[in-house]
Formats: C-alpha cells, structure tokens, sequence
C-alpha cells in the first residue's frame, strides 16, 4: 500500500513539474540593445515671480515696526489695484537689535542696544506680465525690490511635459531605426522590452533680474516718479532624457 502512495506522490510531482515547464516563457533570444534618447524643447515664460519688502530702523522699536506695517499695507493695496489677479504671500517678518560699533570697555560685557530693524516680504506671483513694470514702479516708491524672475505658469509647464515626452519618444525611435540600418536588419525586427525615463530632466531655468538696492531711510531723496523698468521674461528649456532595451530577433 505504501509503495502504491510513493508511485502516486512521484507520479504528481512529474505532473506539476511538468505543467510548470510547459507554462515558463521561453528564453529570450536575438540581440539586446540598450538605447539612450534625448530632446529638449522650449517655451516662452508666462509668469513672474517678485518679491518686494519694507525695512526700517529706528531708536524705537515699536516705531520702527509701526513704519513697516504701513509701507506694507501700502504696498499690498497697490499692488492688488494695479494686477487683481495677482497671487500674494506675506513672510520673513523680522526684528532684530543693532548694537553699537565700538569696542566694549573693559567693565561691559554686553555692547549696547543702539537701535531695531524691523522688516517683512512679499511674494508677489502673477501671469500678468504686460502689467508688471507698472507693478513694479509703483510699489518702489513704499517697498524695494528684493527679487526677481521668470518662469513658467502650471499649464504651460504641464504643456511643456507633453511636448518633451513625445520628442524623447520621437528621437527613441529614430535612433532604433538607425541602430536597425546599422547591424543590417529589420526595424520590423526590433520590439521595446522597457524603457526608462531616467529623471534627467532639469528644473526649469529661471530667468533672474538683477536686486534692487534697499534704501535706508535718510537716503538720497526718491524722486517723485519712478520710470517703469524693462523687462524682458525669457524662455524656459526642459530637456529629458530616457534608456530603452530594444531586442532585435
């Protein structure tokens, strides 16, 4: 009886071994080639992105901050008249003491308090580029520019993302086609077996201007108008790269 259950126990393993031979895939067999692609496209900036901020320094603290507050809702007001749309956000409030120069005496271990600076940001984030330098002027006669730069809007950049993909496909299969005219076969011949979009891409590249200088209070006197700038927003270049395994049979 025991002999009789060995028989059948071998016997269903070979079955199940088998099964499992007839259901692996066959090796692979032809030729693997790992084939890199590129592209690079281009697209003109549609948004800019401007920080503006109020600085002030006084013997009084709470005057110092008094004056900044004032400069900012000023600043905030214009800025909403002149481009509604645009996107604001308030940061990097500051206040901080302003020792005196000197050398300590020997008997003094903390140097003196001689006055407080007190400062605040504003991003200012607007696709309204036609109205910028009008922004801009009117805001330097109460805040100062701290920054500025260029670059693309959320719809653009995903536009921008489609067109990049479909090059680096397009150029993947050029090269394929070359690669097949190369080693004498068939572009029927070749079949993708992956493809790796590797990350390469960089990050948009921001077209920056250069910082306007702050002015201190008891500076050289502001004129009573201030001529817009100039501007000149740039493009953006988004490369992308990818590895394809092309198998020739």
């Amino acid at each position: 009886m025991s002999i009789f259950i060995n028989r059948a126990f071998l016997l269903l393993v070979g079955l199940v071994c088998t099964a499992a031979l007839a259901q692996s895939p066959p090796a692979a067999t032809g030729t693997l080639v790992a084939v890199p692609a590129t592209s690079e496209v281009r697209q003109a900036n549609d948004e800019a992105h401007l920080v503006l901020m109020a600085e002030e320094q006084d013997k009084e603290k709470a005057q110092a901050a008094s004056r900044v507050n004032l400069k900012m809702k000023q600043g905030i007001d214009l800025v909403r008249r002149e481009d509604p749309q645009a996107i604001l956000k308030s940061h990097g409030y500051y206040t901080y003491p302003v020792y005196a120069e000197e050398p300590l005496p020997k008997n003094q271990r903390t140097r003196q308090i001689v006055s407080w600076r007190v400062g605040q940001y504003l991003d200012v984030t607007t696709t309204n580029l036609q109205a910028l330098p009008k922004v801009v002027a009117s805001t330097q006669r109460t805040l100062a520019v701290n920054g500025l730069n260029f670059g693309l809007s959320d719809a653009s950049a995903r536009r921008l993302d489609d067109k990049r993909i479909a090059a680096t496909y397009q150029n993947l299969t050029e090269r394929i086609a070359s690669i097949a005219r190369a080693m004498g076969r068939k572009v029927s011949d070749a079949y993708i077996e992956n493809i790796d979009f590797d990350g390469a891409s960089s990050e948009a590249q921001a077209l920056v201007s250069s910082l306007a200088k702050m002015s201190m209070r008891g500076a050289v006197a502001e004129p009573s108008v201030i001529e817009e700038p100039s501007f000149e927003p740039g493009e953006t270049t988004l490369p992308m790269r990818l590895v394809a395994k092309v198998r020739f049979k």
